[in-house]
């Protein structure tokens, strides 16, 4: 009886992860997930100095395989969220550190600065996404990808941040050049997604589909993806900074 019961058990066990897999891949699937965090340290390396100085990067295409692109440890210009989710929990800490150095830090204040960020992050994705339903553009970017790019901010956050250490000045010095090379890092790495008529496609034919009016709209949308990143990043380090 003892057996039978527990095989009954096991059996329980294997459908409900079973049913709760199938419930799961409805909305989010798991082999989409681990793409973007299939990374390797080389890529962080290099993925971290692009973003830093991405004024002298040339080819900023992505290579695909026949059915999906090249994964990010494999492809420098591909999105992943292992930086974005690394550097949002370190942009936490450092917060915390420059709190503390002011006299000003407590636990509800650092709770604070993780929910504001979070909320912050939760709009910018979704008017991207109202965004591009109102504008009529089709992309082949996925919510993951939106996520992606537009929290590498944090990577030049935490240099603004930490550069308040030095002195209050060194922090706008270097929140405006992070600034402009996320803003610069997003608009190369999202044009050829946002606007394919400029570039190739995925498998190396030329696209000229979109022209004229749907041109510009896809060029607006570009500017505006751009230019919300020094907004942001300002917003999310003004309070946290050593004044």
């Amino acid at each position: 009886m003892a057996n039978m019961a527990m095989q009954y058990g096991q059996s329980l066990v294997g459908q409900g992860k079973e049913a709760l897999d199938r419930e799961l891949n409805k909305y989010v699937a798991t082999s989409r997930i681990k793409y973007y965090f299939s990374v390797d340290t080389a890529y962080v390396a290099k993925k971290l100095a692009l973003l830093l100085f991405p004024f002298t990067h040339r080819d900023w295409s992505v290579k695909y395989n026949p059915d999906e692109p090249v994964q990010p440890r494999y492809e420098l210009n591909a999105p992943d969220l292992y930086i974005p989710a690394m550097a949002f929990v370190t942009y936490l800490l450092i917060g915390g550190v420059s709190l503390g150095i002011q006299e000003r830090f407590s636990p509800e204040g650092l709770g604070i600065q993780a929910s504001t960020a979070l909320v912050w992050a939760i709009i910018e994705v979704l008017a991207i996404w109202v965004t591009l339903y109102i504008m009529n553009i089709q992309t082949k970017l996925t919510s993951f990808d939106i996520l992606a790019f537009s929290s590498y901010k944090y990577v030049g956050m935490i240099v603004a941040v930490i550069a308040s250490f030095i002195m209050p000045s060194a922090y706008h010095l270097a929140l405006i050049y992070v600034s402009a090379a996320t803003m610069f890092f997003l608009i190369r790495s999202l044009k050829v997604q946002i606007l394919p008529e400029s570039s190739h496609d995925s498998y190396g034919e030329q696209n000229t589909s979109f022209t004229g009016e749907g041109s510009k709209r896809r060029t607006y949308l570009l500017l505006f993806m751009g230019g919300l990143q020094p907004l942001m990043m300002w917003w999310l380090t003004r309070q946290i900074a050593r004044p």
